[in-house]
């Protein structure tokens, strides 16, 4: 496994040494720990780690914001911790880019152990391939650069709304279960999936439609999942 640069930002202490031993038996080394939200942003712009453990209540600014100011230079995978088990408060982590979001009390492998599985679809995502580019009616899919243009200007999608993107388009006109697709792309049981799912439709759909109240690429077919479509070959 190559070197991972891992950043777990937490204002307690003790969590932190407990993730950074979770980590390091999961074989991560490269890590750092950040007790606060200002401090969390600047080191992520220095040291661009691969993956972020971010607590959601931090003494100074909160996760959300974090999170929502890591986006403007970053793309690495992000998982909230939060002790609010409330279904709102993991649809706002979702909202502000955040990839994966586990309450308290957790165990502190399970969040390694997702975080390992977050590198590992980037891994996959990045490894060289003949994968050319995609062109499904304005937008461009570029799987090696994991880069989605429109109309040529490239858009802000988090890894995960890549790769809901990147595997609808690889079943292009294909109907994808909401099951399915969970599986696939969270790479866990797909048990009470719904919600998240749907989230995550929604702000790609924000992102890549011209109008997301009518979408013309990601097609809700009901009842039975989501579909990609070229619009200009319907």
């Amino acid at each position: 496994m190559r070197e991972y640069k891992i950043m777990l930002v937490d204002d307690e202490p003790d969590i932190l040494n407990l993730l950074e031993k979770a980590f390091r038996i999961e074989g991560f080394h490269n890590i750092t720990k950040i007790e606060n939200g200002l401090a969390a942003v600047a080191a992520c712009r220095a040291i661009q780690p691969d993956a972020v453990v971010l607590d959601v209540m931090l003494p100074d600014i909160d996760g959300y914001e974090v999170c929502k100011q890591i986006r403007e230079f970053s793309h690495c995978p992000v998982l909230f911790l939060s002790s609010k088990n409330d279904e709102l408060d993991k649809i706002l982590g979702l909202a502000v880019g955040g990839d994966d979001y586990v309450t308290k009390p957790f165990s502190p492998k399970e969040v390694a152990y997702r975080i390992k599985a977050q590198l590992r679809r980037m891994e996959y995502k990045q490894a060289p391939a003949s994968r050319p580019l995609q062109q499904i009616g304005e937008l461009r899919i570029d799987p090696e650069g994991c880069r989605v243009l429109k109309n040529e200007k490239e858009l802000e999608l988090t890894a995960r709304e890549f790769e809901i993107l990147r595997y609808l388009a690889e079943n292009l006109g294909r109907v994808i279960s909401r099951e399915r697709l969970y599986e696939t792309v969270w790479g866990e049981d797909s048990f009470g999936c719904d919600n998240t799912t749907m989230v995550h439709i929604r702000h790609l759909r924000e992102k890549i439609e011209d109008n997301p109240a009518a979408p013309q690429y990601i097609i809700t077919m009901k009842g039975l999942g989501y579909k990609l479509v070229n619009p200009y070959e319907k």
